[in-house]
């Protein structure tokens, strides 16, 4: 690869970093996975970020390097690429954007990690071609970006599309927000699996086929567990599946009404994989929300996997990176 333009995009995650370089056609190159070292502190993880991109540009000595994109894990300043909050990292005001740019001396752009598989979503994956995509990342929690007419939603505070903690039910169970009834508190992986430990725990006897795959202990319960007994048939896991499909159908039927996508893409880790819970979803949606609001929607499955993020983040600071040079 002789003088080609690149940028490098990088998925910040609590437990892991993603790295890849991305030509102008959107090809991915020289991806790398490390560990994040949380213990350590943000300048430990600053030093293995910046450290990662070089080894990339040491990779590539006859390309032109047009900057970073970071996709982040948090809530993120819009005007800074600061890091507001990380509840996975433990960090505040943490300046990452300023940092990262000074060091590597190329522009540097930040934003939330799911907002960036979404633009990658769009760009380049299921959403590639519609004006209007709403996507649904299904995993530990939930999280989401839209683009409406062709624009990546922000918001005034770079808050817009947390839909994990839109309300779906006013007297529903407490979410790791201190709110009730959050979409995320009925349908995130961290809820489905304390709705098992809970019905579990109210009949012993109905939780039994579960329970054997982990040799007994309620609390070692994960939502991993729960579809894998679900798939041998276990009743009490049918009902926590059924439960989450009827709570995925609520929450994005009133989404549906709300933005109007052309497309309505489903991710993360409790999608990948589970044709049957997007075709229920599917179903589902077209009946509850708005004639209207569904004349034109097509409901599929994300389509760039684990690289979304690098993706998104790398596209998403080529984009700004363009707009800049138009000024």
């Amino acid at each position: 690869m002789t003088n080609k333009l690149l940028t490098v995009g990088v998925d910040l995650g609590g437990t892991k970093i993603a790295f890849g370089a991305l030509d102008q056609e959107g090809t991915l190159y020289h991806q790398e996975i490390i560990k994040t070292r949380v213990s350590d502190g943000p300048l430990a993880i600053v030093a293995d970020v910046i450290a990662a991109v070089n080894r990339i540009k040491e990779k590539e000595p006859s390309c032109q390097f047009l900057g970073v994109g970071i996709g982040m894990a948090g809530q993120i300043e819009k005007q800074t690429g600061a890091v507001f909050f990380s509840t996975n990292l433990g960090w505040q005001n943490f300046p990452l954007q300023e940092m990262v740019a000074k060091e590597m001396q190329l522009p540097v752009y930040v934003l939330n990690d799911v907002r960036a598989a979404a633009f990658g979503e769009w760009v380049v994956g299921a959403g590639k071609g519609s004006k209007d995509i709403l996507c649904v990342f299904v995993g530990t929690g939930i999280g989401g970006g839209v683009v409406s007419d062709s624009m990546l939603l922000e918001g005034d505070t770079n808050a817009a599309a947390e839909i994990g903690h839109f309300t779906i039910d006013l007297q529903g169970p407490k979410c790791t927000c201190g709110n009730t009834g959050c979409f995320e508190a009925f349908a995130g992986g961290w809820a489905i699996a304390k709705r098992a430990k809970e019905l579990i725990r109210q009949n012993m006897s109905d939780g039994q086929d579960i329970l054997k795959l982990v040799d007994g202990k309620v609390d070692a319960l994960t939502t991993k567990h729960v579809f894998e007994a679900y798939r041998c048939g276990a009743a009490l896991a049918k009902q926590v599946v059924e439960e989450l499909t009827l709570a995925l159908i609520a929450g994005t039927s009133g989404l549906v009404n709300i933005f109007n996508p052309e497309r309505l893409i489903l991710g993360g880790s409790i999608c990948v994989g589970n044709s049957e819970l997007i075709e229920a979803v599917h179903q589902g949606v077209l009946k509850k929300s708005l004639k209207i609001s569904t004349r034109n929607l097509k409901i599929m499955a994300a389509s760039l996997g684990n690289s979304a993020g690098v993706i998104g983040a790398a596209m998403y600071a080529k984009k700004k990176i363009e707009e800049g040079n138009k000024r």
